[in-house]
C-alpha cells in the first residue's frame, strides 16, 4: 500500500531525514520516500492511516499543500 503527499517547506537534506526518522516509527510504516523539488512525500507498509500520516507530517512542519 502507498500513500502520497504533497508538502510544504521541504528545503534541504535535514528535512528529508526529518520526515523520513518521524514517519519511520509509526505502525504498519516500511518505507519513506521524499523528494525535495515539489515536496513529494511517499509512504509505503501494511495498513497505513492516511489521517496519521498527514497529522504527524504536519506535527514535524510538514503540513500537506493545497
Amino acid at each position: 500500500m502507498q500513500e502520497h503527499f504533497s508538502v510544504k517547506n521541504v528545503k534541504c537534506g535535514g528535512c528529508v531525514k526529518a520526515i523520513q526518522e518521524g514517519l519511520q516509527v509509526l505502525t504498519g510504516v516500511t518505507t519513506v520516500a521524499v523528494v525535495i523539488e515539489g515536496g513529494q512525500v511517499t509512504v509505503e507498509g501494511d495498513a497505513l492511516d492516511r489521517t496519521q500520516l498527514s497529522g504527524k507530517l504536519a506535527e514535524l512542519g510538514f503540513p500537506e499543500a493545497g
